[in-house]
């Protein structure tokens, strides 16, 4: 169920920035699936899993190109895309770290892979979408709150499973701290340090 929710609204932002880049309906599809599947693909693909989620169960792929479809035809309703992609980001990149750390959960791996698996689900298929279309990745834009919103959420699953109170308990821990660490560095401006070291010679 994680993966179906995380599909779509990764769907509709692949769709979102497509629509910033004045595609067509083709290239909708296209940013609008590879930006849907990617984070999954490469997680099921480092844990050996066959096949991959979308392969296995093509629904994936239908829901993400009507995604991109309603995008194409009511994009230009939204006041501000850009406004509308960076929230819906934030709420799919809450669904997606639980669904990656759910999966790897329940194929026993260890906990460092667990916190990988959710961070790689929840942060590749949007950074494939932004190098696709030439924009500045919102995953190393500077200081954001992003892969370490993904890691956090990550680690807080990890963390309450060594509680032993369920499942549920564990995955709604990891989306409460992805989505609030992500929505206070697009709110509050909350962002970490960056370097600020001596510029390279020529």
């Amino acid at each position: 169920m994680l993966d179906f929710a995380s599909v779509l609204v990764f769907a509709l932002t692949g769709a979102l920035v497509a629509s910033r880049a004045q595609l067509d309906l083709v290239g909708f599809g296209f940013v609008a699936c590879l930006t849907a599947v990617g984070g999954g693909t490469v997680r099921d693909v480092l844990l050996d899993r066959n096949p991959v989620f979308w392969v296995g169960e093509p629904t994936y792929i239908l829901i993400a190109v009507a995604a991109s479809v309603v995008v194409f035809f009511t994009a230009h309703l939204m006041e501000s895309r850009y406004n509308w992609l960076l929230w819906l980001d934030s709420f799919a990149l809450a669904v997606a770290v639980p669904a990656g750390v759910s999966l790897a959960m329940g194929m026993e791996q260890s906990l460092p892979v667990v916190v990988i698996m959710g961070m790689v689900t929840g942060c590749l298929g949007g950074l494939l979408r932004d190098v696709v279309v030439g924009e500045v990745p919102l995953v190393l834009k500077q200081g954001e709150l992003y892969a370490t919103a993904a890691f956090a959420g990550a680690v807080a699953a990890v963390s309450v499973a060594s509680l032993d109170v369920g499942m549920g308990y564990e995955l709604g821990a990891c989306a409460l701290v992805t989505w609030v660490l992500r929505a206070g560095s697009l709110a509050l401006g909350w962002r970490l340090p960056v370097y600020r070291g001596r510029p390279p010679r020529v």
